[in-house]
């Protein structure tokens, strides 16, 4: 073992896979970087999340400081935005969602040009360079 593996204690990969491995999280990130932010947007074709499951979600990602809560002057509905923690969380969804457009075997929902304008479209929403 190296002075490094027996200096980190837990792996890192470990750490940041239990918050973002828990149920929506990833969803509702991608969610809010294609422009959701109220409650009601996020459960928009998930029909198997539940209010008490979202509000646990919301609650959760607060507390990991990947999402803020705040109130709209404009009408005092809540609105939920990235922090700078979740903003960072970008490039993993863009190489997630690449991963399986261009690697998925079993993948026969997409043509050369559909696949082209996924990755543009990942590319803007997660405003990836």
């Amino acid at each position: 073992m190296t002075n490094i593996e027996e200096t980190v204690k837990f792996c890192p990969v470990e750490l940041s896979l239990n918050i973002i491995t828990k149920k929506w999280v990833i969803q509702i990130v991608r969610d809010m970087f294609f422009g959701k932010s109220h409650f009601n947007e996020f459960k928009e074709d998930k029909p198997e999340l539940t209010n008490k499951v979202l509000s646990r979600c919301l609650k959760e990602m607060q507390e990991n400081n990947i999402i803020e809560k705040t109130i709209d002057p404009d009408d005092s509905s809540i609105v939920y935005k990235l922090t700078d923690k979740g903003l960072a969380l970008n490039n993993i969804i863009y190489d997630l969602a690449m991963y399986t457009v261009d690697t998925d075997v079993y993948n026969n929902y997409y043509d050369d040009e559909t696949k082209d304008e996924i990755k543009k479209m990942f590319k803007d929403k997660l405003n990836i360079e």
